[in-house]
């Protein structure tokens, strides 16, 4: 699976400071014998760099590589050292045959454009055997003939993320977008009022609601209408009347509804408690007493409670007259405001040595 940090960004052209192998040597001797996850976006660049970087992620060991945007030549090639390799859904992969600048521009005679000939030959030679090293490579990663791969290479363009595993370049696409299930006080009560088993997820709530507020959503959603195993259930309507919400029989007890229809036991009761934790912190107590009736509450925790709305409604009443006053008299426009480190030109030593010690400080937070 993808990371969302990671030891290395290697972006850019392959050679060039922001995918640089000396840099790549560092962050793998900082990580010795823990395992380094790489993210890649670049449309390739220097091979004996490539070569470079593939070889150490291959001598480190325990190296994951992530493509991210499009990829190609070069890039592909730093990854095959990686002990794993995945791509970004969206992602693009790219692979060809070795290229060599060549240039030559002259008024030249037999002698000179046979010098030239004979130039461009070594040079095919060379590329023949660069371009059969990196099928090899290749080959090795998707477990495919090497003829097939120089074919691949010959004819290059653009593949998909499906393509490029087709192939056997990555072994997992991987989709950033896909968030996890959570699991929320409202949905918790939902659940646990249909006699549904609460899943084992991650609960999530809001970091900027307050405890009270998480308590009248998670009050508020269990006492709404709507009916659980064909009783009715409803809100009463004064907010003062004591009010208790339905509770499954006891366990291995058949209850029947208005239809005499026979209903399953279930472990509705236990799931519903799991959802009043936030009841359980407002009134400083660990649990519930379940009866026949259901639950319950004393004369001291209906009062909690209702003090607990009442600090609720006075807040979010102070919160407003606060924002209306804001509007009524909104703040001046700010006016830039000038020290005397500002006013004061530095001089050319002293520039050079704090952009010497900031170098320095960034140095250091390298990992």
């Amino acid at each position: 699976m993808p990371q969302t940090k990671y030891n290395l960004h290697l972006k850019g052209f392959v050679g060039g400071y922001d995918f640089d192998r000396d840099y790549v040597d560092y962050v793998l001797a900082r990580n010795e014998g823990k395992p380094v996850h790489v993210l890649i976006d670049s449309l390739g660049g220097s091979l004996a760099t490539a070569l470079s970087i593939a070889s150490a992620f291959k001598r480190h060991g325990d190296v994951t590589v992530h493509f991210v945007g499009m990829n190609a030549s070069a890039a592909t090639i730093a990854s095959l050292g990686a002990r794993h390799i995945s791509i970004d859904a969206s992602a693009m992969y790219l692979v060809h045959k070795c290229s060599a600048e060549f240039f030559e521009w002259g008024n030249l005679n037999a002698d000179q454009l046979a010098t030239v000939r004979d130039n461009c030959e070594a040079a095919i030679r060379d590329l023949n055997k660069l371009d059969n090293n990196v099928a090899a490579m290749y080959s090795a990663k998707c477990s495919k003939p090497e003829a097939d791969l120089l074919d691949l290479m010959r004819e290059g363009g653009w593949l998909t993320a499906k393509e490029a595993k087709a192939w056997g370049f990555v072994d997992e696409i991987t989709d950033l977008g896909e968030a996890k299930p959570v699991l929320t006080d409202a949905v918790a009560s939902e659940m646990a009022a249909a006699g549904m088993p609460i899943p084992n997820i991650p609960t999530a709530y809001n970091r900027n609601e307050t405890l009270i507020e998480r308590f009248i959503a998670a009050i508020a959603s269990l006492f709404k209408s709507g009916k659980c195993d064909g009783h009715e259930q409803t809100a009463a309507a004064n907010p003062h009347e004591e009010v208790t919400p339905d509770v499954a029989p006891p366990k291995g007890e058949v209850t029947h509804n208005e239809n005499n229809q026979s209903l399953q036991p279930s472990n509705q009761s236990a799931t519903m408690l799991q959802s009043l934790s936030l009841l359980g912190e407002v009134l400083n107590i660990e649990g519930f007493a379940v009866g026949e009736d259901g639950v319950t509450l004393t004369a001291e925790q209906a009062i909690a409670v209702e003090r607990a709305i009442a600090e609720r409604d006075k807040r979010n009443t102070e919160l407003a007259e606060q924002v209306q006053a804001l509007k009524a008299n909104p703040a001046e426009k700010s006016q830039t405001v000038v020290d005397a480190k500002q006013q004061t030109a530095k001089s050319p030593i002293d520039a050079f040595a704090d952009t010497v010690n900031s170098a320095k400080r960034l140095f250091n937070q390298v990992p």
